[in-house]
């Protein structure tokens, strides 16, 4: 019953993150609102979001894609998830640090809303927000380091780290997708301009606690 009750916190935090990167103007909701209203179509706003989805996808699962590998081997999987916590620790601390915003993203063409998404998640750490929690998801409760047992492993935690990635984006793109929708048939771009909240101590202090939290699971 525990290991269920765990399970699903985990996977509520999968979509709580997801929500919360939705929410966060950082990760391009206001650029499929901007090129909506330049374009003057509808069809814009749902292109670029499905746009930004879809880099955020692909970000998600670069990120987690190695991880689900390492966590094949089971013998380690405690130093991995410590590792893995700490290392979201440290790239909170710096952005806390350092708040300049990668001056890269800025030149990426507005034309190629994916490849911003994709660059903006990798740069502001949101698919290491996830490691953590994703491996919690695939922790196995019996520990056998065989050749079948961790091939098995492998397999599955593959499979978990797309569904993971798939859940995320999908929350996160509703999230994003409802604020732009209210700001584009309602209140409009210039709204947006004056109205504008900046997270990034947000972020990077809740990226701090997600480590945390994955270093203080993982040595229970």
């Amino acid at each position: 019953m525990e290991d269920v009750t765990t399970a699903t916190a985990l996977w509520w935090a999968v979509v709580g993150a997801g929500v919360y990167h939705g929410l966060n103007p950082g990760m391009g909701w206001p650029l499929a609102v901007s090129a909506a209203l330049m374009e003057k179509r509808r069809s814009a706003l749902w292109g670029a979001l499905a746009a930004l989805a879809a880099g955020h996808f692909l970000a998600m699962t670069a990120i987690l894609l190695p991880f689900s590998m390492m966590a094949a081997l089971v013998e380690w999987q405690t130093s991995i998830r410590v590792g893995a916590g700490l290392l979201v620790v440290v790239l909170g601390l710096y952005l806390l640090i350092n708040r300049r915003h990668p001056r890269f993203l800025a030149r990426v063409p507005p034309s190629r809303l994916a490849l911003w998404s994709f660059l903006a998640a990798m740069a502001h750490g949101a698919g290491l927000m996830l490691v953590p929690i994703f491996l919690g998801i695939c922790a196995p409760s019996e520990v056998d380091a065989g050749h079948g047992a961790a091939g098995a492993l492998m397999a599955g935690n593959v499979g978990t780290a797309f569904f993971v990635a798939f859940v995320h984006t999908l929350a996160m793109s509703l999230a994003g997708g409802i604020l732009a929708a209210i700001m584009y048939f309602w209140l409009g771009l210039k709204f947006l301009s004056k109205t504008w909240f900046n997270l990034d101590v947000v972020w990077a202090l809740s990226l701090i606690v997600v480590g945390g939290i994955g270093v203080a699971t993982a040595l229970n």
